[in-house]
C-alpha cells in the first residue's frame, strides 16, 4: 500500500477493514457449511485469497488494494470457521483438544516460516512478488485440495 501512496498511518484502518469482512461473512458462512459441501466452501475461499493476492500483487491505486483487503478478510470468513469444524468432527472427542493444539501449533510453525519468506521475498522482489507467490501457493493448494477430494471421493463429509 505504501508502494501507490499510502501512509503507514492508514494501516490500522486496513486491519478494520479485513476485520469487518471477516465478521460480515463468518455467521453465514458457518450457516452454508451446514448445507454444502464443506470442500467446496473451503475451495471458495482458497479463491478468493487467490484474489486478494492477485489484487494486492497488481494494485496501481487504493481502491484495488481496498478490494484486495475485503477478499482477504472474506478468505478468513470462509477458512477459519471451516478448518476448526473440520478438526472438530475429524478428531474422536477424547482427542479434540490435543487435536486443536496440534493444529494451532503446525499452523503457527508454517505461519512464522511463511511470514520469514515473505519478508525475504519482499526485500528482494518488492509486494507484487511476494503477493505472486502467495497466489502461487493458493493454486498449489487449491490442486492438492482438489486431489484429495477426488481420491476420496464421497467417502467424506469435506
Amino acid at each position: 500500500a505504501q508502494s501507490i501512496g499510502f501512509s503507514v498511518t492508514v494501516i490500522p484502518v486496513v486491519l478494520v477493514v479485513m476485520s469487518l469482512a471477516y465478521f460480515l461473512s463468518a455467521y453465514p458462512v458457518g450457516v452454508l457449511s451446514d448445507r454444502v459441501n464443506r470442500t467446496t466452501l473451503l475451495a471458495t475461499g482458497l479463491v478468493l485469497l487467490l484474489g486478494a493476492d492477485l489484487a494486492l500483487a497488481f494494485a496501481s491505486d487504493p481502491v484495488w488494494v481496498g478490494v484486495g483487503i475485503v477478499l482477504w478478510g472474506l478468505h478468513m470468513g470462509f477458512t477459519q470457521g471451516l478448518l476448526a469444524t473440520l478438526i472438530a468432527e475429524s478428531a474422536p472427542a477424547e482427542l479434540r483438544g490435543t487435536a486443536f493444539g496440534v493444529f494451532n501449533l503446525v499452523t503457527g510453525v508454517a505461519l512464522l516460516v511463511a511470514s520469514i519468506v515473505a519478508g525475504a521475498l519482499w526485500d528482494m522482489t518488492g509486494p507484487r512478488g511476494t503477493f505472486l507467490a502467495g497466489a502461487a501457493f493458493t493454486m498449489m493448494t487449491l490442486i492438492g485440495l482438489f486431489i484429495v477430494r477426488v481420491r476420496l471421493g464421497d467417502r467424506t463429509h469435506v
